[in-house]
């Protein structure tokens, strides 16, 4: 898939199928964020990836959407060094990077925050250093749609040409 094509058609999932990712294919989704370009190269995150179905039923009790997190067959847990300033940034982007690659290859995703960064690390042995930035499920979508439709605002209310007021559309 062409990187505009995932960009204009991911969609957020929340239902996924009960079918293993093969390893090749996560892999490839860890990949895409630890190759992502960050501030200075600092290269602030870690990416665990959790696999155990008892495990992610219990990081899914600690996400703001637990109920479609625990559907998951895997997930990826994002943890930032805390002394990086740009560590929110450049994490937000490797996130952005492993959910489109995860579309291209026909596995959903999405980008869930935690409610208790304690529970978490404890869970998963992260250190008081790291923050959790992020959990992003995966699984093959129940309902798979490449089909794009989006609410989003028109290009005229969002993009500005040379100043603020002024239409790029």
């Amino acid at each position: 898939m062409e990187v505009f094509e995932a960009i204009r058609t991911v969609l957020a999932t929340r239902n996924y199928r009960d079918t293993p990712l093969p390893q090749d294919i996560i892999r490839r989704i860890v990949e895409a964020g630890r190759l992502t370009a960050s501030s200075r190269n600092g290269q602030p995150w870690h990416f665990i990836i959790v696999e155990d179905r008892a495990t992610i039923k219990k990081l899914s009790e600690q996400t703001r959407s637990s109920p479609y997190v625990s559907q998951a067959v895997a997930a990826i847990v994002v943890a930032v060094d805390k002394s990086s300033t740009s560590g929110r940034g450049d994490a937000g982007r490797a996130v952005q990077s492993m959910v489109l690659t995860a579309w291209a290859e026909g596995v959903g995703s999405n980008w869930c925050g935690t409610q208790n960064q304690t529970e978490v690390r404890a869970l998963l042995g992260i250190p008081e250093e790291f923050e959790i930035h992020a959990v992003v499920p995966l699984g093959y979508p129940t309902k798979p749609s490449h089909k794009g439709k989006k609410n989003r605002k028109p290009m005229s209310q969002v993009a500005h040409r040379g100043r603020f007021g002024q239409s790029f559309a």
